[in-house]
């Protein structure tokens, strides 16, 4: 039997919808998945494939938060994995290839707004929660997390 053959790559934010629409926006209008900040130039979006299939996705955008501000910071955005995929590090492997391509581009700090079935996720990639839960409407309770490259 043949190895699955995987690769993480940049792509663009419309392939992004590919994998974010199932995952996060299920029910919504696929327009719904388009972030501001999407099509700016200092935004990258990688894509994890197994063999030619894009089965996740994250987007980093640089971008300081209002308690961190910090000019070299990114938010982590529109992290997504198809569900038969879960479980297997590619979530883990797409957040360690954004965390070296943000550092590559001089960039010293990810955060971003994380669900809260996500944190448990992030905490184990030394992520920390930054202040107080809040709740996104229609969404659900979510945390500021943070890491120091």
């Amino acid at each position: 039997m043949e190895t699955p053959h995987f690769i993480i790559k940049e792509i663009t934010a419309k392939t992004a919808f590919d994998v974010r629409h199932p995952v996060l926006r299920t029910g919504k209008p696929l327009e719904s998945c388009h972030f501001q900040g999407d099509d700016l130039p200092t935004t990258f979006h990688l894509g994890y494939y197994i063999n030619e299939q894009l089965v996740g996705v994250v987007t980093l955008m640089k971008n300081t938060h209002a308690t961190l501000n910090i000019e070299t910071a990114f938010q982590l955005r529109g992290m997504a994995v198809l569900s038969n995929f879960q479980k297997r590090g590619i979530g883990d492997a797409l957040v360690k290839k954004a965390e070296e391509m943000i550092l590559a581009r001089g960039g010293t700090l990810i955060w971003m707004n994380a669900r809260e079935i996500a944190v448990r996720f992030y905490e184990k990639l030394h992520y920390q929660k930054h202040g107080e839960p809040f709740t996104i409407p229609k969404i659900g309770l979510h945390f500021v997390m943070v890491k120091t490259l």
